[in-house]
Formats: structure tokens, sequence, C-alpha cells
């Protein structure tokens, strides 16, 4: 039950490698995570108990490995690269020189890194089903010709892997640096700081200094994990170098810990096969745990794939006649497409910007109106130009009337002004077509992207090739026009309109001149009364003024009104 469970996540693992999904689902997994040198490499070999990695100098695993180990009853044990399918390969040195070769043709020689996995799977005998990815070691100074940078970008790959929720971390640390300087340790705490799903492995536990050890690590009194520590020993560099058998590696392991002092009492929970179980054992737990989630993920990752395929049209058969019908069909869903972007009626229709035929008729109706508004009809004609054009017209004889000639003369470049933007309309027209053609490719069609390309083409050939016949179309228009000023026309004015219009004009203005001169007569009377009446107030004031200085000289000649006697008696 438990091999069938991570089975199922392995083919999920190659299904997605190959389709390029793995962005989409985030798979149970468990990313082994380490600094450059740390031992990371012999961990993994002691689990496999194969010596299968590439070994030197510097950076050697520089593209992510995803390793998949299955138990086989076959007697010959081999390993299958996803990138080789079908191939098997026996010789496990074989599997080192094609991880090399792998690594360069993807990242290259200079020792840059790639996050472009390698799948292996490895079919043993002798181990429990397990799968593990492995990544480049964390560095911080470039050495050689690598990338100034090399050092972020490993720190920033491996963070992509185990900032997945549902990644295993599994830090390996070397006994002989201290802990709190472990980078691995670090960026596990940083996405995981409760450490719920970080698994720390202590390297090299046979090189610390004498007289220490690494118990109260291992214990998690100094790093407390949720999953602990598990303490291992690698095979020394003499040890691989004299090439010294798997099996004796792991004995030697578990008797230095089965022997020592310090770990004696915890030697069942230390070692290779130990660890080995425990990442099986939690892998198994951690897969059952996120199945439900996965399994719901997967349902809506089908249905939405389902959909988009339905839009893809009918799947392709082989044989000519079946081809023939799927072109023919394709065809005309481009030329429907390309009618109802033009009728207004497509499913794409664009709410931020007129398009298709909304965006012709608005080139004819707005753009093409408004350029024609901007003519001006007697634009470049003067008065002068005028009457030079009616004498030239008239030769050596005087006219009575404006002669036809004459005007034909005078409004011909006049027409010819709607020439340049009547071209203009056809060539906006053209572009607004050429647009409609190119976002006519609905999924069924771009999903032979050869034949999309081919059929625009041809349809972006053909629209140009009606281009200089419609052009010619409108010069041809513009020039008949030209040729023959129908006079006759409804619209046009004829002689006996012009003098109706004339004598209109002239019967207004005679009218109007009436009118103007009754308006200043009436005000000249207005004017001419105000002022009569105004001096005959003056003057019969003046005629009453005099009146009373002369009554006053009579009463005082007549005796009547003695003037001065009252004046003294008023005095008094």
């Amino acid at each position: 039950m438990s091999e069938a469970t991570i089975s199922i996540i392995n083919k999920l693992q190659d299904a997605l490698a190959l389709t390029g999904g793995n962005d989409h689902l985030d798979l149970p997994q468990i990313i082994v995570v380490g600094e450059q040198s740390s031992g990371k490499s012999s961990v993994l070999e002691h689990i496999v108990q194969r010596d299968f990695l590439p070994r030197g100098s510097g950076i050697v695993t520089r593209r992510p490995l995803v390793l998949q180990l299955l138990r086989t009853l076959d007697t010959n044990e081999y390993a299958e690269f996803l990138h080789l399918p079908g191939q098997k390969i026996f010789d496990f040195d074989q599997i080192k020189i094609e991880i090399a070769k792998d690594t360069d043709r993807l990242a290259g020689e200079n020792k840059s890194i790639s996050n472009k996995p390698i799948h292996l799977k490895m079919y043993l005998k002798n181990v429990l089903h397990l799968t593990l990815i492995d990544l480049p070691g964390l560095t911080k100074i470039p050495i050689g010709d690598q990338p100034h940078n090399i050092g972020s970008q490993i720190k920033q790959l491996v963070s992509d892997y185990i900032t997945k929720p549902n990644s295993i971390i599994l830090a390996v640390t070397p006994a002989t640096i201290d802990l709190a300087n472990s980078d691995s340790l670090k960026l596990a705490r940083q996405v995981d700081p409760e450490g719920k799903r970080t698994m720390g492995v202590i390297s090299k536990l046979d090189l610390m200094d004498a007289g220490t050890n690494a118990l109260d690590v291992l214990t998690g009194k100094v790093f407390p994990l949720k999953m602990g520590f598990v303490g291992v020993v690698n095979r020394s560099q003499q040890d691989i170098l004299t090439n010294k058998p798997m099996d004796d590696a792991v004995d030697a392991e578990q008797i230095f810990f089965k022997t020592h002092p310090a770990y004696k009492n915890i030697a069942d929970r230390c070692g290779s096969h130990y660890l080995a179980k425990q990442l099986n054992h939690v892998l198994i737990h951690h897969i059952r745990e996120k199945l439900p989630e996965l399994r719901t993920k997967l349902s809506s990752l089908i249905g939405q794939t389902q959909y988009e395929l339905s839009h893809y049209g009918e799947p392709t058969l082989s044989g000519s006649v079946d081809n023939s019908t799927m072109i023919l069909k394709l065809l005309t869903l481009f030329s429907n497409e390309f009618v109802s972007s033009i009728d207004g009626t497509s499913a794409k229709i664009s709410t931020k910007e007129l398009s298709g035929g909304a965006r012709i008729y608005h080139i004819f109706r707005t753009v093409f109106k408004h350029a024609l508004d901007a003519i001006h009809p007697c634009a470049n004609l003067s008065s002068e130009d005028i009457r030079t054009a009616m004498r030239n017209s008239a030769g050596p004889r005087g006219s009575l009337f404006v002669p036809e000639l004459a005007f034909e003369l005078l409004v011909r470049p006049q027409i010819r002004m709607l020439e340049a933007p009547s071209l203009r309309c056809v060539h906006l027209a053209y572009e607004e077509l050429s647009k409609i053609c190119h976002t006519c490719g609905s999924k069924e069609i771009t999903r032979f992207p050869q034949f999309y390309t081919r059929l625009t083409e041809v349809v972006a050939d053909l629209l140009h090739q009606r281009l200089e016949p419609t052009l010619s179309y409108v010069e041809s228009l513009v020039s008949i026009e030209c040729s023959y000023i129908n006079t006759n026309h409804p619209e046009f004015p004829s002689a006996a309109d012009a003098f109706k219009e004339l004598d209109r004009r002239y019967k207004e203005q005679e009218s109007s001149e009436r009118k103007r001169l009754a308006r200043q007569y009436l005000n000249n009377e207005i004017a001419i009364n105000r002022h009569s009446r105004s001096m005959s107030i003056t003057s019969t004031t003046s005629s009453i003024s005099s009146f009373s200085s002369k009554s006053s000289v009579l009463n005082q000649f007549m005796g009547n009104q003695p003037l001065e006697h009252n004046s003294e008696e008023n005095q008094s």
C-alpha cells in the first residue's frame, strides 16, 4: 500500500515534468538542502547504497535531481532517465556520466546552474520506495568563471522548492560547524519557522574534535524540530578513492554509533538505514495527509483542461482525406470568425476599444467625415484668381455672364482636394482588416501553429493585393468627378435660379433700406418734436417771468403795492 502511494506521486511527477505543469500542482516531496561539501551527496548514496553521483571540486550538483527509488524483484538492477525513455542503464558509472553530460547540456560547462530538473529512476532490490530532490549546494563565493551572483541564484532556486507548503525539507549540516552557522537550517527556518516540516541531518559525526559530540543536537535540545535530527557518518575521501564497498561503509557506520560513548544509547535512531526508514515513513504519512487536497486540486485541473481541450476541436486523424476535411473545417472557421468580427457578432468583442466592423464604421463616419469637413471649398481661391480665370476663359471677347469654362477651371483643383483624405480612409480600413486577420485565431486553429501562420500570411497577402486596385478606384472616382462637372444636377443652381436669387437679395436689400430710412425719418421726427416742445416750454416760462416783472412795476407805479413801506413794516 505504501509503495503504491509513492508510485502514484512518482507518476504525477513524471507527467508534470513532461507537460511542464510543475507550477500548477504542489506535490508532497522531500527536498534535500545543504551547504556545498556538507556531505549531502554521500548521504544520498548511503540511502541508495550505490555510488552513482558525479564528484569533483566546486559545485558538482548544478541542476535539481529528482531521484525516485523503486524496489524491484528483478536480479538486474538498473536506472532510467526521463529524457532517455526506454533506455535502461545497468552500469552505475554511466549514470554519473549521463548526469554530468545532461547538466552541461542545459547549464553549460562554466559551473552555472539551471532550474530544469533531471529525473532519474533507480530500480534496486534492497531499497525502500522513496522520492528525493537533490538541489545544488549553497555557496557564497563564485569560483573560476562562475557568475558573480551564483550564491543568490542557488539560494533563490532552493527557496523556490522549499517554500511550497507540501515540501518536506531535509536540511543537511556537517557536524564540523556550529549549528548556528548552518545556512540550510537558516533557510528552512525562514519558510518553516515552527519546524513542522523540517528534518535535520547531522553529517560527518566522525570528524568532530576529540572530546566533543552532537548528542544535544541529535536529541533536539539545541535546535528543536518536529521531525527531529538524524546523525550519519559519511564515507571518507580515502574510502571513495579506494572504492570501498557501500555495504562495508554502512556497516562501519553502524559500528561507529554502537561503540561511541555518546551515541550508543541512541544508535538505533542514527545512521543511513534509520534515515531511509524515517524518510519513507514521513513521506507516506505526508502523502496520505495531503491526498484529499491533491484529489480536489487534480479534479479542478482536469476539469479546466477538459474545458480548454473542448475548444481545440476534434482530434487530428491520419490520412490525406481526413486532413483535407480538417483543413477545410479550419478554413471555414477562420472565415466565419473574420466575418463575425466585421458584423459585430464575434464572441471576442472587446469592451475596451473599438475593433472590427465598429472601427471601420468609425473610420468612415468620424475620421473621414472630419477630414472632409476640414477642407475649405474655397481654399487657395482669391477674388483675383476668379477674375483672372473669367478673363482667360473669355479670350479677346468680353462676357456678360460668368463663363462656365472659368467655373470648371476653378472647381477642378477643389475637387482634387477630396482625393487625399479618401486614400487615407482606404489605408485605415485596410489596416483594420489586417488587424482582424491576426485576431481570428481560435484555439482550434492555433493548435496548428504553422498552419495558422501560413493562413494569416495568405489572407494578409490577399488583402494587400486588393489595396492597390482599391486606391486606383478611388483615384478614378475623383478623376471622373473632375472630368465632367454636371451643372444640370438638381442641387446645382441654374442661371434662372441665380437671377431669382439676385432678385430676391435685391428686394431684401431694398426692403431693408426702406425700413432703415423709415426708422431714421421717424427718429428725426421724434427728435424735432422733442426740440419744439422744449422751445415752447422755455418761451412760456420767459413770458410768465416777464409778465410778473411788468405787473410789479405797474403796481408800484399805480400805488397799489407800496413795496418799500411794506418792507420796512416787515422789518419792524
